[in-house]
């Protein structure tokens, strides 16, 4: 059993939700900023943090999951961790700021942005056409698809197999999207958070549970009497970076990061050897995970 996804999982998930969030929320600085061409709406601002504004401040503000091991979570000291947090402390330290990780949950990834809570969303954020409408995505840097995990003792190994059963989505996220434009006659479950998603599969209040494969594959490692009987649903998605619409100039910053420099240096394998690699072990092929040089 991995130690590096037990030590995040099931109920540490949401103390690691809660206090971060909290915490970060509070200390972000959001002066200066651009102006974005058109009008904001209601709740979506007008100026957004260009990148001299961000080496003026001297911190960047990041969006990440807190519950979501591997790929983003808060480690046994109370530091952001995972995959995305690796990424995005390399951003950071190339702009020559801080990093300063904000807690998010799927909903608010694009309300963060729009408001400038966030200048960049690093939160397994799966590109989409309707989120592209409102916000800016970078590059990818991951690939993924749809998993269904649950319980060992009845096993669900395809979607017809969710006849009369409760499937557990979070809210805001891709599998959300996808059962309810596919499969509107499945019977979903909807938590605000990854941490109260996992709850209630745990104490059975859903019969399965559906997110990005990468994590159930994950998950299912630490904990025992559950399998993904489903791991490959839905057309292969991209995980990117996102930043305010409009903000070209973080935009091509990050993207000149994962072209360059980050792509000769071969940085998402090694990313991948350092925090998904412990977890997944052999069993998973990080060619099926990993985008280099922002190439699918």
């Amino acid at each position: 059993m991995n130690s590096l996804f037990a030590n995040v999982s099931r109920r540490a998930f949401l103390a690691g939700a809660a206090s971060f969030s909290t915490l970060l929320l509070s200390a972000c600085d959001h002066g200066g900023g651009q102006t974005a061409a058109g009008g904001g709406s209601a709740g979506v601002s007008d100026t957004f943090r260009s990148v001299d504004d961000i080496k003026k401040a001297g911190t960047v503000n990041i969006g990440y999951f807190s519950d979501k091991a591997p790929f983003g979570y808060v480690d046994k000291d109370g530091k952001p961790a995972g995959y995305d947090v690796v990424f995005g402390n390399r951003l950071a330290k190339d702009l020559g700021v801080e990093a300063n990780y904000i807690s998010t949950d799927g909903l608010n990834r694009v309300p963060f942005l729009q408001s400038n809570k966030a200048d960049i969303m690093l939160a397994n954020f799966t590109v989409t056409d309707e989120r592209a409408e409102k916000v800016d995505f970078s590059l990818p840097y991951m690939k993924i698809k749809l998993g269904i995990v649950s319980p060992e003792s009845a096993v669900i190994k395809s979607v017809d197999e969710l006849k009369g059963k409760k499937l557990i989505v979070s809210k805001g996220t891709t599998a959300e999207t996808y059962f309810e434009k596919n499969y509107p006659e499945v019977t979903m479950v909807k938590f605000d958070s990854y941490a109260d998603a996992y709850n209630a599969l745990l104490d059975g209040r859903g019969d399965a549970f559906s997110t990005d494969n990468t994590e159930v594959l994950a998950w299912v490692k630490s904990n025992p009497g559950f399998v993904v009987g489903v791991d490959d649903l839905g057309n292969a998605d991209t995980i990117a970076a996102a930043v305010h619409k409009g903000n070209t100039s973080l935009l091509e910053f990050i993207n000149n990061e994962i072209t360059g420099p980050l792509a000769e240096e071969n940085f998402f394998h090694k990313d991948y050897e350092e925090t998904l690699k412990p977890v997944f072990g052999d069993d998973v092929d990080p060619e099926t995970i990993v985008v280099e040089g922002g190439k699918v």
